[in-house]
Parts: structure tokens; sequence; C-alpha cells
């Protein structure tokens, strides 16, 4: 019988295993009369930590890419193992495909920015036990211009921002004649709302406040280019900002790496906040 109990214990062990991820891993769904259909989010709480515990962690929001949803960045990397490794919460959000994560001058249902900003990150900070001093935003394509966007217009509730291979002057983006004319109006005529949409064009916004991001891109990238303009006005403006990049193009293979440098970029501004 000595198997026989041994066997059984790896059944419980494997079952706790089993229901231990399940509590680390969570989706919700919110409506709202800003965006044209629900968002759905998908969450990763760390293993480490009780699911009692009163502990309040970071926050880390990670905006998907132009045709993605909310498990793109799952597909990319281990978010469970990087929520482990830096004892963060991870929320992933649903742009809807092409919601450019701003509030679109003509699209009457696609105010992504007044959603995130009156009802999501709210929530988040209402269900989840969020330190609000901790909270960092970043993403990848549509989603780096999107992080760093909203960063820049309302960096008073984030801790820090970042991009990997950002759309960050919308005018360098291949899509300015298809979906973000669908938002902003055909390119050619609204040049002007392409301007004042653009991240680059928000970088004074935190000159004299201090606020560190973090961006990058590779060097085969179609966007890299804007990329290192957005450095040097960076630069120009004495932001606090960190800039790498590597060989790489605009694929998933580039992010897998990248994205594990904002990680710990957002964790030692965390860990340095805690110790001051």
């Amino acid at each position: 019988m000595m198997w026989f109990k041994k066997y059984y214990i790896l059944i419980l062990i494997f079952v706790f295993l089993c229901n231990k991820e399940n509590l680390a891993q969570q989706n919700f769904v919110l409506e709202s009369n800003f965006i044209s259909a629900p968002d759905t989010s998908i969450v990763f709480l760390p293993n480490i930590n009780s699911e009692f515990s009163q502990e309040k962690l970071p926050l880390v929001i990670l905006l998907h890419g132009y045709g993605g949803n909310y498990k793109q960045w799952s597909n990319i990397v281990d978010l469970q193992s990087l929520s482990n490794k830096y004892n963060c919460i991870i929320v992933c959000p649903d742009g809807l495909k092409d919601s450019w994560y701003f509030d679109s001058p003509i699209q009457r249902d696609s105010k992504f920015e007044s959603f995130f900003i009156k009802q999501y990150l709210p929530f988040l900070k209402k269900n989840f036990k969020v330190d609000t001093n901790a909270i960092f935003i970043s993403g990848l394509s549509m989603g780096g211009h999107g992080a760093l966007y909203l960063f820049l217009r309302h960096s008073e509730l984030f801790a820090s921002a970042g991009s990997t291979s950002g759309t960050l002057d919308l005018n360098y983006s291949s899509l300015k004649y298809s979906s973000l004319s669908d938002k902003l109006g055909e390119y050619n005529e609204h040049k002007d709302r392409f301007m004042n949409y653009s991240c680059i064009n928000y970088l004074d916004k935190i000159k004299f406040t201090d606020k560190p991001i973090i961006f990058d891109c590779g060097n085969l990238d179609h966007l890299y280019q804007a990329n290192k303009l957005f450095k040097q006005k960076c630069d120009s403006l004495r932001v606090n900002a960190f800039y790498f990049s590597f060989p790489g193009r605009h694929n998933r293979m580039y992010w897998r790496k990248s994205i594990e440098y904002h990680f710990i970029y957002f964790n030692r501004i965390y860990l340095n906040a805690l110790e001051d």
C-alpha cells in the first residue's frame, strides 16, 4: 500500500499546484459607454503571495499592439514568471484591436483614454491590492504609443512608463492611411491631429517633473527613426529617459527580450522609492 500512498500524495500536490495557478491568473470583463465592446483583461498575481495577503503590490499594465488582444503579451512571454520574479501584479487589457488607446475625435464609441482613466484604472485600484504609488505601464508598437500617451497626459497616476517598438510619432506609422485615418480623419487633411495625438509632442509635460521613462526599438525596425527622434527630444528637454536598442525587427522575438528590461527598470524605481 506504500506505493498507493505516494501516488495519492502526488495527486494532492498536483491538484494544489493547479488550484494555486488558477488563483494566480484571472480574467475580468468591463463594459463601458466609452468603447464599442466590452473590454476583457487577463491578470497575473505572484504565486509567492497568499491569496489573503494584505501586502500591496506594484502594478504593471501591458498594452498590446495593433490587431492584437489581451492575450498577445501572454503569447509572447511568460507573464506568470515575470509576476513571480518581480512580485508584482500584471494586467493586460484589450485595446479592441485598433483603439490606439486615445479618445477619437470622430468616433463616439472609441474613447479608450476616457475609459482607462475614468473606469479601468479605478477598477484595478478597487479590486486588487495595488500600491497606488507603484503603478507602471508599458506596451508594444501601438501599445507603446498608448502607454506613453496615457502616461504623458496623466503622469500623476503613474510611477513610470515604457514603450518597446512604439509608434511614438504617428506620422511614421505604416497605418496612417488606414487604421489611424479611421480614428483621426484622413491623413492628408488632418495632419494637425496626427501631430496633436503623437507622444513626441507631449514630452514637455514631464520636463520639470523628473518622471522616469524607458523606451527602445530594434535597429532593423521601421519605427527605429521615430524612436531616435523621440530620444533626441528627450535629451533636448532633459527628460529622465532611459533608451536602448539592439539588433531586431518589429516582431515577438525582439519583444520577448526587450520587455524584461522594462520590468528590471520598473523594479529598480520601486525599490529605490521604498528606500527613500
